[in-house]
């Protein structure tokens, strides 16, 4: 059998943190346009980041196939989150501290909108979700 590898993990973590960051933005777009008198610009620029989160969660769930990953469980808690999961044929868990999942899901929305990340890039994040839109 072949270990976990490093990808297959970057592909888990991004499971967990880019749908959070989804909601995230939902979060944001009806605050925006509950408070701002012109709030299409900048609903426009989240929406558009979410279709992008969308298309790359597409292709965490391709690579999940292709690498036999499957989470089948994620418990939250007051710390954090742990996602189960199995991968080709071995069981293990993630967890991402909510400490954590603040300074990487921040780091992503910056990404998607489009901001320099230069100084936040951490290795461990997979190449596709460090380069820019």
């Amino acid at each position: 059998m072949i270990d976990i590898t490093p990808q297959d993990h970057t592909l888990i973590k991004s499971h967990i943190i880019l749908p959070r960051v989804l909601s995230a933005f939902e979060r944001d777009i009806a605050l925006i346009n509950a408070t701002l008198k012109t709030p299409g610009p900048y609903v426009d620029v989240i929406a558009e980041a979410q279709r992008k989160i969308t298309a790359d969660l597409y292709e965490v769930r391709k690579g999940f196939r292709q690498r036999g990953i499957k989470v089948y469980e994620e418990v939250t808690d007051n710390d954090g989150v742990t996602a189960r999961y199995k991968c080709r044929g071995y069981e293990s868990q993630m967890r991402i501290r909510w400490t954590m999942m603040a300074a990487d899901a921040s780091v992503v929305m910056r990404k998607y909108l489009g901001l320099s990340t230069d100084m936040y890039v951490d290795p461990s994040v997979p190449e596709w979700l460090q380069r820019g839109p």
